[in-house]
């Protein structure tokens, strides 16, 4: 029976004269629903018969890649909003047009000539629709890319920033505290001795605050070295032994302050000599026992150890302290890092969690990287009732002469086989 009273002709049309039959009708009724629904270029009649024309062609080649030109113009063209929006706007045109060309098919032919158009216009469509999700998620992806390096710039730059100003703060600040500095001496050396006991007390805590302002102001200065690159090393014969020991004597006031008990053993490699800047291994050992002291209750027990690996000498500083939680073990090493609620922390430097800026771990990470070693530490978690301890791990190169060139930065899981690192 007939459609419409459209008679069959003897000889049915091949699906491309069909397509070609359906093409004015579907060039108007295309632009005109895209016109009402979507927001389209001023061009896009001209892009819809190039679409057609290349439909055709994939009809006629039995190759749908013929679509794949316009199908690529148009994913990445998107606006800025679509992108920011993550609109699929060519999935969103191409659903439009293949409901809009289901629509005139059905209208304009028969029923058997629909099922031979539809038929043969299926597997192109379908590859339109798999080939423009593709090419927009590569679109999207490439759009997020640049936006995270358009943020990785400006937080490495708000970082060259906020170094800069703690460069110039800590070197502005530097000058009047010399200033405070020398004239609470001069004070001092003025008063009669008659009249030194009122003023002697409150001299000796200016003199307190000075010095604590100008260790705070010198990590501030190491900070900014480190973090610029500039730290030099003055390289010299040294024992590991040696420092340890002169840490334990300058910490003992502190250790007797907190009835705690610091133990350091003699082990395998600490007083082999080796080439290494003296103070600032001083500097970056005293931060972790610090570190180390603030962080164990009082009474609890410190120790320091250590071994011989191939090419370094391992430190380990093990404490009975309230841990750290595996989120944070990488946390404590990073510039201000305080973890729990700063003011909960007591103001002392060595009193039990006691506060501070952050940047003794920072600083000690900063000098064992110049030196060529590295430091982390393991814990088994943060418990402030059952203190599980942390275990700090510092290797430092074993240098046979002071001109050696700097060793790069030493990845542990790179170098050696982890059960020797922490067996």
């Amino acid at each position: 029976m007939p459609k419409n009273g459209r008679e069959r002709t003897l000889y049915p049309m091949t699906a491309q004269k069909l397509l070609t039959k359906i093409r004015p009708t579907w060039l108007h009724r295309v632009a005109h629903s895209m016109a009402r629904g979507i927001d389209v270029r001023i061009n896009f009649e001209n892009e819809l018969e190039q679409f057609f024309s290349l439909l055709e062609q994939a009809l006629s080649t039995g190759d749908p890649t013929w679509m794949d030109s316009i199908l690529s113009d148009w994913a990445t063209a998107p606006t800025q909003s679509e992108l920011e929006q993550n609109k699929s706007h060519v999935t969103l045109l191409l659903s439009k047009i293949i409901d809009v060309t289901n629509e005139i098919i059905c209208e304009l032919l028969t029923r058997g000539e629909a099922l031979n158009l539809l038929t043969n216009l299926s597997p192109i469509y379908t590859h339109c629709v798999d080939r423009a999700a593709r090419l927009e998620t590569e679109t999207r992806i490439a759009y997020i890319s640049k936006e995270l390096n358009t943020m990785r710039e400006q937080l490495e730059q708000l970082d060259r920033t906020k170094s800069n100003f703690i460069s110039v703060a800590a070197h502005e600040l530097k000058t009047p505290l010399t200033l405070i500095d020398g004239y609470t001496t001069m004070m001092r050396d003025m008063l009669d001795e008659s009249g030194q006991d009122q003023f002697d007390s409150l001299l000796i805590g200016m003199n307190k605050g000075v010095n604590r302002l100008r260790e705070i102001i010198d990590d501030m200065i190491d900070v900014s070295v480190i973090d610029n690159n500039l730290l030099s090393l003055n390289l010299q014969k040294i024992t590991l032994i040696h420092i340890l020991n002169l840490l334990k004597g300058d910490l003992a006031a502190s250790i007797t302050e907190r009835k705690q008990k610091l133990t350091i053993k003699k082990f395998s490699g600490s007083d082999t000599w080796l080439y290494a800047d003296p103070e600032r291994i001083y500097q970056a050992l005293h931060n972790v026992l610090v570190n180390a002291i603030k962080y164990t209750p009082d009474k609890g027990k410190i120790s320091v150890t250590g071994r011989t690996l191939p090419g370094f000498i391992e430190v380990i500083v093990k404490d009975a302290g309230i841990g750290i939680a595996p989120e944070h073990q990488t946390a404590i090493f990073e510039k201000f890092a305080q973890l729990g609620r700063p003011n909960l922390h007591s103001s002392g430097k060595i009193k039990f969690k006691g506060g501070g800026p952050g940047l003794g771990l920072p600083i000690a990470r900063g000098i064992i990287e110049a030196h060529g070693g590295t430091i982390w530490v393991e814990s088994d978690g943060y418990d402030e009732e059952k203190c599980p301890g942390s275990i700090f791990h510092i290797l430092i190169p074993i240098r046979a002469e002071a001109s050696d060139p700097k060793v790069e930065k030493f990845f542990p899981s790179e170098a050696l086989d982890k059960e020797e690192i922490h067996g």
